[in-house]
């Protein structure tokens, strides 16, 4: 096992998708002893259901507890504590756990009824979950979206879940980053599993969900994270976190070492029900079958882009391969344009350097 191996699969089959990744991840090989107690971490900051962008899809849990069933793994656990004055027990309840929890016959962990004490986390004392300590395997499942404070939450930032409601508010009298950075220190995630199907443009309540249809998986929840920032249109250094659980060896924020492989090829489409935002910033794109996880990265680089600058609409999709135009092209499909973007998908970050550098001509 590499840890700068990841790999990315798109598509509306959330279950599927999920246990697609763990498959070729071959995440049961390198679970330990026997019967181990299996915990999933999904992100449920909110009473709130997956669609609205802040939650974690149960689907993908579904898909992660039948591979993990269908290798004989049994002892599996859903563990979480939403928001401070959020009770976790509705979130369960209205994100669709409760029912997932009696249909594959599983238990469902309330971090905020668990006791706590206080760890080491590399120099840095925080108070965690005693139930951590019970954990073989961890597989963490965050919602990659804004974050009004932190800029992204991921992979790093998911781990507040495991924490006392008091702890939690603690961390923002110390200004989230240092203890961000050292919890990540403190507690192992063995694996990651990121929901990326439809995360916030920049709030971690949701609201403003874009569409991507993606979900991928990593070894490394750095190198998670700094590869999320590019997805989201933002440079490592707009989350100094990152940096920091970096210098701490949890992991690496090189993405250019990162060995990612697509395990199938997005599918057209697009945001069949965008909110205002999204409404607003698609007026500027003009979009031809374009896949989501394209279509959801232009997305994310003109929420952070002065848009009324834009030299006409930026085209984008399938519908213009093999076409020649004097416009702005994203992706590999508008190849033939004087001003195109190669990738497929390129980076919403990428995208955004591209179109800053056009605007300037």
């Amino acid at each position: 096992m590499k840890k700068n191996q990841a790999w990315v699969t798109y598509g509306d089959n959330y279950t599927q998708m999920a246990y697609d990744i763990m498959q070729a991840a071959d995440v049961a090989a390198r679970i330990p002893g026997k019967n181990p107690r299996v915990a999933l971490k999904p992100n449920l900051v909110m009473a709130s259901p997956a669609s609205n962008g802040a939650t974690t899809h149960p689907e993908l849990a579904a898909g992660v507890i039948e591979y993990l069933q269908a290798h004989g793994f049994n002892n599996i656990v859903i563990a979480e504590g939403a928001a401070a004055g959020v009770r976790t027990s509705r979130a369960f309840d209205i994100c669709g756990y409760e029912d997932l929890a009696k249909r594959y016959g599983i238990t469902l962990l309330d971090t905020q009824r668990d006791t706590s004490r206080s760890q080491n986390c590399a120099g840095l004392p925080l108070k965690v979950c005693d139930c951590v300590g019970s954990f073989d395997y961890l597989i963490n499942m965050p919602v990659v979206k804004g974050h009004c404070q932190t800029t992204l939450t991921c992979a790093l930032k998911n781990l507040k879940g495991l924490i006392p409601d008091s702890e939690k508010r603690r961390f923002h009298t110390m200004g989230l980053t240092r203890p961000i950075a050292h919890l990540s220190a403190g507690i192992r995630q063995d694996f990651v599993l990121v929901d990326a199907i439809c995360g916030d443009l920049d709030f971690e309540e949701g609201g403003t969900p874009v569409r991507r249809d993606q979900v991928l998986g990593f070894w490394d929840p750095v190198l998670c994270d700094a590869y999320a920032c590019g997805m989201l249109g933002h440079s490592v250094s707009d989350v100094p976190y990152i940096g920091l659980a970096e210098g701490l060896g949890v992991g690496c924020a090189d993405t250019s070492s990162l060995h990612i492989t697509e395990l199938n090829r997005p599918m057209a489409g697009s945001d069949p029900r965008p909110t205002r935002r999204v409404q607003a910033l698609a007026k500027h794109i003009d979009g031809r079958e374009a896949c989501s996880a394209c279509y959801g990265g232009l997305i994310h680089a003109l929420h952070r882009l002065d848009v009324h600058g834009l030299p006409g609409k930026v085209c984008i999709g399938q519908g213009f391969k093999g076409q020649k135009g004097d416009g702005l092209g994203i992706g590999t499909c508008t190849a033939g344009f004087a001003r195109s973007l190669p990738g497929c998908p390129p980076t919403a970050a990428s995208m955004l350097d591209a179109l800053q550098s056009w605007m300037n001509r």
